[in-house]
């Protein structure tokens, strides 16, 4: 057979394909290695494609994260970014998990630059570096790895052993699989959460915490390059080694090579050359212990937590009961207990569990913020609460302090004393035991003990166990759930959940007390006089603050609870033991130290305390009432006072308590007669029940003794009459013309100044008996009227009313 030259082309590619001499080969033999090279090319593709298919198959199998089995820390955080606490694992490791949009850039950058420049391009090897790595290990015994990041993430995930040949080898089969299950972001990702850093410290998320108080997202250039040379000798370069030749060297030859691959300023240059301070795990701050020990409790942590609480509020409050507890150690007062609440979103701004922590002599661990506790009278604004919305009082209404008996038991005032009549809001603010237990026996449903029920009190048993103790204190909360009920009047009788973190979730709740009836008692809490009024500057003068005290029998518990614009405080005093002090009672021992927090909550950041919900409700009334009595002022009262009432809930009724009595000038006897001449003369009595009389003497202020009479119905015989509306009309309003009205007018006996129209058990309005009084009615329907004169004469009449377009 005859040779040819074959061309160039040809030649190339017959040689390619057999490795023969292509310019001397027989015709035959360059077609049949051309035909056997498109074969060996065809199994290579085919190899290449179900490798690839192999590939794509281990990417989309599921496969579960590469850190499910890496526990994490969590960092816990004040509203104000300020770090509480930093958790370890549950393996004792402190690792916190950042994702990888996290971490700064240029922190990745330092990683590869030291460890693995290679990393975006091989498939988990890097033959170059083993190479390298094995000549200078076995031949100039200078031990060197040559491991990609994918082969440390192996070792630190599989714990291999990699000194070794087979070791060596078997961490390059594990990183090739996971190079072939993961993409290069999630095994960037899960190196720098699991690279090592000293002693307990793996991930740079831990690590940047830990030594320089930053996420990995703040980081300076020195701090970076920092933790991108720990890695390769972590128990050489951190803690104690902080400052080694070792780092300081590693760091240096780090920055060079980063010089040559990014722009430097000038600050970087000079910062470099420098000591840079590293802080060690010791260092960790343990901030607000007892709330954040809370927040582990309860809630399902993720690596970073942002809770509610306001660092700077936080530590005012453990400031001033550090300074406080000092100053009153010589009376036994060793142990105290504060949170504050913001009513708007209800969230903690600060939890003082105990006074001190690490305290074994105070039991300091123990979060005294959940312990059950009696709340002695802190619980009375509720029952006043209850009772506006019940119909039974408003705020001037007069109650007894006497000595009473309600079955078989038998209150007493803390004092020992009965002052007699009492207005409502007197007796609260004053805490006065007889008034608020006749009125929580005059509840109906729901009662104290169905209200706190309702308002989610744990752990009580039944109501039959307390009876009407539970007014007193006989029961117990905690202090979360009192300030829960007190931010419930804050914010108008709504009881929201507190909430802990900042993506916690802001729930309405339900309604235990009307708008009117929560707003009231507030009011009437702000006329609690506060203990240091003597003085020199209170801020309370230009912020009313509604609080009240509380003591438990046995002298175990002194609180103070109040709301402080838009907050809630709440203050106690004790011991853990339930050993009693006669010192710890609520007025004397723990209202100074909520006045001492008030104040400084004021002066330091006066805008927290402003009250930007000041405004009354629009179904909330002014009446004037006679100061003695409560009721309506007849002509007679001497003294009037204005109060809130709810109208057709509040109980309004024209004063008796001053009545006149006429006297015949020449005998000075009492006389019948209703006309006054020069014969008679007339005096206004004051008709007080015997026993009330009998407190007013015990008082040393005895009331004139009014004189007896027979007069019978004669001495005010002429009651009103109507006049308007009239019988048996009905009266029709458009709703289109909101001014159309009812004139309400009657005629009066002789001397009536002041006509009080109402309407069923309503109080509808007030004016002058010559005159008539403008009603527009709510709605269709039938009204009962009443007037009633200054003299407590009445009349009543039946109106039907009906409303058209």
């Amino acid at each position: 057979m005859k040779y040819f030259r074959a061309s160039r082309p040809a030649r190339k590619l017959a040689q390619t394909a057999g490795g023969i001499d292509a310019d001397h080969a027989p015709t035959w033999i360059y077609l049949w290695r051309v035909v056997a090279s498109f074969r060996a090319g065809r199994r290579i593709a085919g190899t290449i494609c179900f490798l690839t298919i192999l590939l794509l198959v281990f990417r989309l199998w599921p496969h579960p994260p590469l850190l499910q089995f890496a526990p994490s820390s969590h960092a816990i955080y004040s509203a104000d970014g300020e770090l509480l606490r930093l958790t370890l694992a549950i393996d004792d490791q402190y690792r916190l998990w950042t994702p990888l949009e996290q971490i700064s850039p240029p922190l990745i950058a330092a990683v590869k630059l030291q460890e693995d420049r290679w990393f975006s391009f091989h498939p988990g090897f890097n033959p170059v570096s083993l190479l390298r790595g094995a000549v200078r290990t076995y031949a100039h015994e200078n031990r060197q790895g040559g491991s990609t990041l994918t082969m440390q993430l192996a070792r630190l995930m599989y714990s291999l052993n990699t000194r070794t040949p087979g070791g060596k080898l078997r961490q390059v089969a594990a990183a090739i699989w996971l190079e072939a299950r993961y993409s290069k972001h999630d095994l960037l990702e899960a190196y720098l959460n699991l690279a090592p850093y000293g002693g307990n410290v793996q991930g740079v998320g831990a690590a940047s915490l830990i030594y320089f108080g930053k996420t990995p997202a703040q980081l300076t250039l020195q701090q970076i390059l920092t933790l991108a040379v720990i890695p390769q000798q972590p128990n050489l370069r951190s803690g104690k080694f902080a400052q080694s030749t070792s780092l300081i060297a590693a760091r240096t030859r780090l920055f060079k090579r980063w010089q040559k691959k990014f722009a430097v300023s000038e600050a970087d240059v000079q910062l470099a050359s420098m000591p840079l301070p590293m802080r060690s795990a010791g260092e960790l701050p343990f901030l607000a212990p007892h709330f954040t020990d809370l927040v582990i409790e309860r809630t399902d942590l993720s690596a970073h937590v942002d809770t509610t609480l306001d660092g700077s509020l936080q530590r005012l409050l453990e400031r001033q009961m550090k300074n406080y507890l000092a100053q009153r150690s010589e009376n036994g007062v060793h142990n105290a207990v504060a949170m504050l609440l913001d009513t708007r979103d209800m969230s903690v701004k600060a939890w003082v569990g105990s006074a001190n922590y690490f305290s074994e002599k105070i039991d300091g661990q123990v979060n005294g913020v959940l312990a059950k506790r009696s709340p002695g009278s802190t619980l009375k604004p509720f029952i006043y609460g209850l009772a506006l919305d019940q119909g039974l009082l408003h705020p001037l209404t007069v109650l007894k302090d006497a000595p009473t008996a309600f079955g078989p038991f038998s209150p007493e005032n803390f004092d020992g004393r009965f002052v007699g009549p009492i207005t409502a809001q007197d007796a609260l603010v004053r805490s006065r035991n007889i008034p608020a237990v006749w009125v929580a026996s005059q509840l109906k449903n729901p009662g104290l003990y169905q209200f706190l029920k309702s308002a989610g009190i744990a752990q009580m048993q039944s109501e039959q166990h307390y009876g009407l103790s539970l007014v007193l204190g006989g029961g117990e909360v905690t202090m979360e759930e009192l300030v829960s009920l007190y931010a419930m009047l804050s914010n108008r009788g709504e009881l929201k959940p507190i909430r802990y973190l900042q993506n916690d979730e802001k729930k309405s709740g339900p309604r235990l007390l009307s708008e009117e009836a929560s707003y009231i008692v507030v009011d009437m809490l702000r006329h609690n006089v506060r203990p240091d009024t003597d003085l020199s500057f209170s801020p309370n003068q230009r912020l009313p603050i509604a609080w009240k005290t509380g003591t438990s029998w046995g002298f175990r518990d002194a609180w103070t609870v109040g709301a402080i614009g838009r907050y809630v405080l709440a203050v106690w005093v004790g011991n853990f033991d339930g050993s009693g002090n006669p010192a710890f009672v609520g007025i004397d021992t723990a209202a100074p130290l909520f006045f001492h927090i008030a104040d400084a909550m004021v002066l330091v950041r006066p805008e927290l305390a402003r009250n930007d919900d000041a405004k009354p409700p629009a179904g909330l009334a002014r009446v004037d009432v006679c100061a003695a009595s409560g009721d309506l002022p007849n002509a007679y009262c001497p003294r009037t006072e204005t109060t809130w009432y709810i109208p057709g809930k509040s109980p309004i009724k024209v004063s008796t308590l001053h009545r006149p009595v006429q006297f015949d000038v020449a005998n000075g006897k009492p006389t019948c007669t209703q006309n006054q001449n020069d014969a008679t003369r007339t005096e206004v009595f004051e008709y007080w029940s015997s026993d009330m009389l009998r407190l007013f003497r015990e008082a040393g202020m005895p009331r004139r003794v009014p004189p007896k009479q027979n007069c019978g119905a004669t001495q005010f015989a002429d009651a009103p009459q109507f006049t308007s509306p009239l019988r048996d009309v009905v009266y029709t309003l458009r709703d289109s013309r909101p001014t159309e009205n009812i004139a309400l007018q009657a005629t009066v006996g002789g001397g009536v100044k002041d006509l009080f129209w109402f309407a069923g058990n309503s109080f509808i309005g007030r004016n002058p008996a010559q005159r008539a009084y403008a009603w527009r009615p709510e709605h269709s329907g039938w009204y009962a009227l009443r007037v009633v004169d200054d003299r407590g004469m009445s009349a009543e009449r039946d109106v039907r009313v009906e409303f058209v377009p």
